[in-house]
C-alpha cells in the first residue's frame, strides 16, 4: 500500500493547526437516518473557518514554510474554497497570496478571496488554462505554489477531519467522503483506517466529473473527460498522490447525478438547517443510494458551505 502520509503526519498537523481552526460539530437527523436505513453522522465542515475543510490543509502548509519561502508569498489555483483558505492562512502569517480562479467562479467565492487579502488572477475555466495562469504568476512573483490537494502537508491537514470525527464518534462502520482532487479522501482514508482497522471508506463523486470512478473501475489513473456538474468544488482532476490511496483503501466510488446532489443539498438545508454547497452535499447523496445494507453507523463528510445565494441550485 502506497500512502503519501501517515497517521503521525495527521496528528502532527492537528497539533500545528489547533489554535487556528474550529473543531467542527457532528450532527444527526432522524429523518435522514430513516431515509438512509442507517445512522448517519455528519461532520459539518461547512461551519469551519472560511466555510470549508480546506483551511486545515492550507494552514498546515503555510505554517511549515521556511522564512525565506514565506517572504516570497504563496500562489495557488482554486474555484474558491482552497483559494479562500490559503488567502486566510497567508494573511494570518503576514505574507502575500495570489489565487488563480476560473472566470466562472461564483462571485461570492471571489469576493471572499479578496476579502481575505489575496490578489486574484482570472483564468479560462479549464484545467489547462488554470495551470498556465499559475505558471505565469509563479514566474512573476517567485511565490511558493500551494496546491489544493496534491501535497503531503495539505493531505495531512485534511486528515484532521477524520481524526476529529473518530474522536467524536468512535464506533463507525464506514466513512463517505466527497472526491475531487483527492486530498480530503486521502487524509480521511489513511487516518480512519489507521485508527480503526476495518473501517470501510467510500468516495462520493458527481457523474459529470467521474475520473475517480473511471480510474477505480479501470485499475489505473485516468484523466478527466468533459467535466460538468453542479458541484463546482469537485470540478478538478483527481491527483496522482491520491490515486494509490483511492485504489488501495477506498472500497468503491459512488457516483451521483446532479439531480441527486441538488436533492441532498436541499435536504440538508430544510431538515438540518445547514447551509451546504452542492459539493458538500455529494457525500449525503451517495449515502442515500449507494451503500451496502450491513453498514449501520456511517460518517458523512459535509465538506463546505460556500453557496452563492444569487445562484441557488434549485432556483
Amino acid at each position: 500500500m502506497s500512502d503519501p502520509i501517515t497517521l503521525a503526519d495527521v496528528q502532527d498537523a492537528a497539533a500545528r493547526i489547533a489554535d487556528g481552526v474550529h473543531r467542527t460539530p457532528v450532527f444527526t437527523s432522524r429523518t435522514l437516518d430513516d431515509r438512509a436505513g442507517r445512522s448517519l453522522f455528519f461532520k459539518a465542515e461547512n461551519l469551519q473557518r472560511c466555510g470549508a475543510f480546506k483551511v486545515r490543509g492550507a494552514l498546515n502548509a503555510v505554517r511549515q514554510l521556511s522564512a525565506a519561502d514565506a517572504a516570497r508569498g504563496v500562489v495557488t489555483d482554486s474555484s474558491g474554497n482552497h483559494g479562500q483558505a490559503l488567502a486566510w492562512a497567508a494573511r494570518a502569517r503576514g505574507i502575500t497570496a495570489t489565487v488563480v480562479m476560473p472566470s466562472d467562479a461564483p462571485a461570492v467565492k471571489r469576493a471572499a478571496v479578496v476579502g481575505y487579502g489575496a490578489h486574484i488572477v482570472l483564468s479560462p475555466p479549464t484545467l489547462e488554462g488554470r495551470a498556465e495562469a499559475v505558471a505565469r504568476a509563479r514566474a512573476e512573483t517567485g511565490a511558493t505554489y500551494v496546491p489544493p490537494s496534491q501535497h503531503p502537508h495539505i493531505m495531512a491537514g485534511h486528515g484532521t477531519v477524520a481524526l476529529e470525527l473518530l474522536e467524536q464518534v468512535p464506533e463507525l462502520d464506514a466513512l463517505v467522503v466527497p472526491v475531487g482532487g483527492g486530498g480530503l479522501i486521502t487524509g480521511c482514508a489513511v487516518t480512519g483506517q489507521s485508527l480503526r482497522p476495518g473501517l470501510r471508506v467510500f468516495a462520493a463523486e458527481p457523474c459529470g466529473a467521474n475520473d475517480a470512478a473511471r480510474s477505480k473501475a479501470a485499475g489505473r489513473h485516468l484523466p478527466p473527460i468533459d467535466h460538468q456538474t453542479v458541484a463546482g468544488g469537485l470540478l478538478v482532476a483527481m491527483g496522482p498522490l491520491a490515486w494509490p490511496v483511492l485504489r488501495d483503501r477506498v472500497e468503491a466510488v459512488i457516483t451521483v447525478t446532479d439531480d441527486e446532489i441538488v436533492a441532498a443539498t436541499r435536504l440538508l438545508w430544510e431538515r438540518m438547517k445547514l447551509v451546504v454547497e452542492p459539493s458538500g452535499a455529494t457525500a449525503l447523496a451517495a449515502a442515500l443510494q449507494g451503500l451496502p445494507a450491513e453498514l449501520k453507523r456511517v460518517g458523512v463528510i459535509i465538506s463546505g458551505g460556500n453557496v452563492d445565494l444569487d445562484r441557488l441550485p434549485w432556483s
